[in-house]
C-alpha cells in the first residue's frame, strides 16, 4: 500500500516516551506507529514526527526503527537536536552517511520523475 506524501496517518503515533536530555542537548522521542509494521521507512518516520511535534527548523534523527514480531507495530526512537553541528558530535558518523545516500536516492528520483514529466510535455509543444 502507498501512502500520500501528506502523511494524513497522523494519528497512529503514539508517544511511548518524551524525554528531555539536558546533558547531551537533546531531546529523546519513543514513539509507537500502529500498523505500520514492514512499511515504514526512515525518512518517512523522520517526517511523520517532525510533523506530529512541530519540529521544523530542527534536527531530527531517526535511532532506531524496531518492528514487533507478530504484530503491525513500529517502536522508534528520535533525537531531536537544535543544531546539525551538534547532532554529528554526538551521533555515530556512520549514520549520516547513511542519511546522506537515502537523501542522494530521493532526490535522484524525484529528478528522474521531473525529466519523465517534461519530456512527454516537450513532444507535445514540438507537435
Amino acid at each position: 500500500m502507498k501512502y500520500p506524501k501528506d502523511f494524513g496517518y497522523m494519528s497512529l503515533i503514539q508517544t511511548v516516551s518524551d524525554v528531555n536530555n539536558a546533558f547531551l542537548s537533546r531531546r529523546e522521542l519513543t514513539c509507537d506507529f500502529a500498523g505500520l509494521g514492514g512499511k515504514l521507512k526512515t525518512m518517512e518516520a523522520v517526517d511523520m514526527v517532525t510533523k506530529e511535534f512541530k519540529l521544523d527548523g530542527k534536527v531530527v534523527i531517526s535511532m532506531r526503527l524496531k518492528t514487533h514480531v507478530g504484530m503491525s507495530k513500529v517502536t522508534g526512537t528520535f533525537y531531536v537536536y537544535d543544531d546539525e553541528g551538534l547532532a554529528k558530535k554526538h551521533v555515530n558518523p556512520t549514520i549520516f552517511s547513511r542519511l546522506e545516500k537515502t537523501k542522494a536516492k530521493i532526490a535522484e528520483v524525484e529528478k528522474a520523475a521531473e525529466e519523465k514529466a517534461e519530456a512527454p510535455a516537450a513532444e507535445e509543444k514540438a507537435e
